[in-house]
């Protein structure tokens, strides 16, 4: 078996994290100059590992292994949400450094913009598997301030620089080490995860039409709120979706905004941004025709209109039983009976290269669960048994064929 160099590994993280730190954790929104200055960073240590690094014209770096085959890719994403975790994706990317280190023959990649800081969705790893047009990236935007995506490249320097593709057939498949993102494994006292699929993301906008008014000269009875419209409908939601769900299935309002938003005026309107998740296409399709029938219902009962529009909407990604039971023996092989198999709750670039290659992911604990804030964490301890147990699975499969045919 392969000697992982877990002092070498942790060492990259730490001084990835360094760069745009902010409090324990980082700041490197895709684009700006922290994110920048980290895949300089990781193109540097990627040739000192061996590989031929390049940077592609949506800021995706992949360092190639420059012998023969059969390879593996291993990666994830190097930048953060806003003020949030130093492991959310740089974890993947730098066990892929440490896989190479070792002498693994693996590709390294660090897709852009997985953290959809522009609207584009999983830019990167879409890109790469031939997914987003020109089109898109001409309509893209900054999902904070507006930025198009457009001017976010020129200014970072990747403006006429061709976008890359994953080469068919030369990869066994593709590897994710991934933080939880969740209690599960640490309620549980385990240590890993083999991910068993990916869930899928569908998000909608909502928007309530009412009527704008003076708040003390409207009586009650007169008034056509669209807040209290958006209220009520979030609350049928709620009540109803756990009828209707799965298992593992989540539902989030992640924003509703009130126009005109001051405290003396009716709102005349509301917009409601919100998704749910599941790894099971026809959970979700009950949850959608469910949501649609709450909306027809409220605009049955309310007096202010409520419109349902599609925002985006994936597939959810089975991970490769092949690669999977190469993750599960070697988990087992160097910390049995501490691991276990589970869905996804979050979406990765995993499941956009399964389209192409056989996926798989290894979760190791998030420290309280938490994920996407800057104390998110996990023991080095951890960290470190995670990436040996992914070197020991690319060994297998790269030596033993653990693995489905690659598309």
């Amino acid at each position: 078996m392969r000697a992982i160099d877990t002092q070498a590994f942790l060492k990259d993280l730490h001084d990835l994290r360094a760069i745009g730190r902010f409090r324990t954790g980082v700041h490197r929104p895709t684009y700006s100059p922290q994110d920048m200055e980290s895949r300089r960073w990781l193109m540097r240590r990627l040739e000192e590992c061996g590989l031929d690094p390049a940077i592609d014209g949506v800021g995706t770096v992949l360092g190639r292994h420059r012998g023969e085959g059969p390879r593996l890719l291993v990666g994830s994403h190097i930048e953060s949400q806003n003020e949030a975790g130093w492991l959310d994706g740089a974890l993947g990317v730098v066990a892929g450094l440490a896989l190479a280190r070792a002498g693994l023959p693996v590709d390294v990649v660090a897709f852009a913009d997985e953290e959809g800081h522009f609207d584009v969705g999983f830019l990167g790893s879409r890109s790469a598997i031939g997914e987003v047009t020109e089109a898109e990236i001409d309509g893209g935007r900054n999902s904070t301030d507006g930025t198009p995506l457009r001017d976010a490249l020129q200014a970072a320097g990747l403006a006429g620089l061709p976008r890359m593709r994953l080469e068919a057939g030369r990869y066994r498949g593709f590897l994710e080490m991934h933080i939880e993102q969740g209690t599960q494994l640490e309620a549980t006292g385990l240590r890993l995860g083999i991910v068993t699929g990916i869930v899928a993301i569908w998000q909608w906008r909502i928007v309530i039409e009412g009527a704008q008014d003076h708040a003390g000269g409207t009586t009650m009875a007169e008034r056509r709120d669209a807040g209290l419209t958006a209220v009520r409908l979030l609350a049928a939601i709620d009540q109803a979706f756990p009828q209707v769900c799965g298992e593992r299935s989540t539902w989030t309002t992640g924003r509703i905004t009130l126009d005109p938003g001051a405290p003396s005026i009716i709102p005349g309107r509301a917009e409601i941004l919100f998704q749910f998740r599941d790894v099971s296409v026809a959970v979700l399709e009950r949850m959608e025709a469910t949501l649609r029938a709450l909306i027809r219902e409220s605009n049955r009962r309310e007096r202010c209109t409520a419109t349902l529009e599609e925002i985006s909407r994936n597939s959810p990604a089975l991970c490769d039983p092949g690669l999977m039971g190469a993750l599960s023996e070697a988990a087992e092989a160097l910390c049995p009976g501490c691991w276990q198999t589970m869905p996804s709750g979050a979406g990765h670039d995993a499941q956009n290269v399964a389209k192409v290659m056989p996926s798989a992911m290894l979760f190791v604990p998030s420290i309280g669960g938490i994920s996407h804030h800057w104390s998110e964490d996990t023991k080095e301890e951890d960290l470190a048994l995670g990436v040996r147990v992914l070197g020991a699975a690319a060994e297998r499969v790269l030596t033993g064929g653990k693995t489905s045919a690659a598309g």
